[in-house]
């Protein structure tokens, strides 16, 4: 073979697997909200049905998953129990969830609750629209009845976003933004976690990690976001996604008026600068 047909059939080489090389060489996912593709929560009931739609993982399978769920206006489940933990976190609207028989205490959007497998339990909405994010750690994510409750030890908790403790700077060595506040909701910063970060409007900085698994939900307010891996600056409203593996740095800006809140999921710390 020729040196020039030689290197010519290398770039050609070159060219053709190049996409696949960035694939897989990719450290970092970005979903906008408008973007979604959205199912039913239960199939079978159709319309009838809460919409719902993966972020990440498979409810489906025997895998940790997270995902939106959305509910109609007036929606009420009937007592029922689910077959594993998970936790929910209010993006928009109004949500109840609670024993059956307990008054309604309708929680607003940035409020946080979980709920133990095996409990019995009602949930409700009560806005024109109303959509939370629902995160469990294994699956498949089932809605079984009443009759088969059980008692798994946990103890279900419900966390009026009023009643949300937030730290800041000054408190947390890893937030190093002034006005930026933090708050951990489960697990331990050593291990895999959950945090909400809230971002004051006018913040424009980047929030770095190198944990081998980060995940972020929009939950509040809306944000311009770029990396190194998306340089286009990408609007993501309440509901989008974003995740990275390995060194990675997420640059946001917060350029509304109101502040922005996210949740983190990660087995590492994250800094914010």
């Amino acid at each position: 073979m020729s040196r020039i047909l030689q290197v010519s059939t290398l770039a050609l080489a070159a060219t053709l697997l190049s996409p696949i090389a960035f694939a897989e060489s990719a450290k970092s996912k970005v979903v906008a909200a408008s973007d979604i593709k959205w199912g039913y929560l239960n199939p079978l009931r159709g319309d009838k049905s809460p919409g719902a739609a993966d972020l990440w993982g498979n409810r489906t399978t025997d895998t940790a998953t997270g995902m939106l769920v959305r509910f109609n206006k007036g929606f009420e489940s009937p007592p029922h129990i689910h077959n594993i933990t998970y936790k929910g976190i209010v993006i928009e609207g109004q949500m109840h969830n609670d024993d059956p028989n307990a008054e309604k205490m309708w929680m607003p959007p940035g409020s946080y609750w979980t709920q133990p497998a095996g409990e019995d339990h009602t949930t409700a909405a009560n806005a024109e629209t109303n959509l939370i994010y629902l995160e469990i750690d294994s699956g498949p994510y089932l809605v079984k009845p009443s009759e088969e409750k059980f008692d798994n030890g946990e103890r279900p908790l419900n966390l009026h976003k009023d009643n949300i403790v937030w730290l800041n700077d000054t408190n947390l060595v890893d937030i190093q933004a002034p006005h930026v506040e933090a708050t951990f909701v489960w697990g331990s910063p050593a291990e895999m976690n959950g945090s909400m970060l809230k971002l004051p409007a006018g913040y424009e900085g980047k929030i770095s990690t190198k944990a081998s698994e980060f995940r972020a939900v929009v939950i509040a307010g809306a944000l311009e976001y770029t990396s190194e891996e998306q340089p286009t600056k990408l609007n993501l409203s309440a509901g989008s996604y974003v995740e990275s593996s390995g060194i990675f740095s997420h640059e946001v800006a917060n350029t509304g008026s109101t502040d922005a809140i996210i949740y983190i999921r990660t087995n590492g710390k994250y800094h914010v600068k």
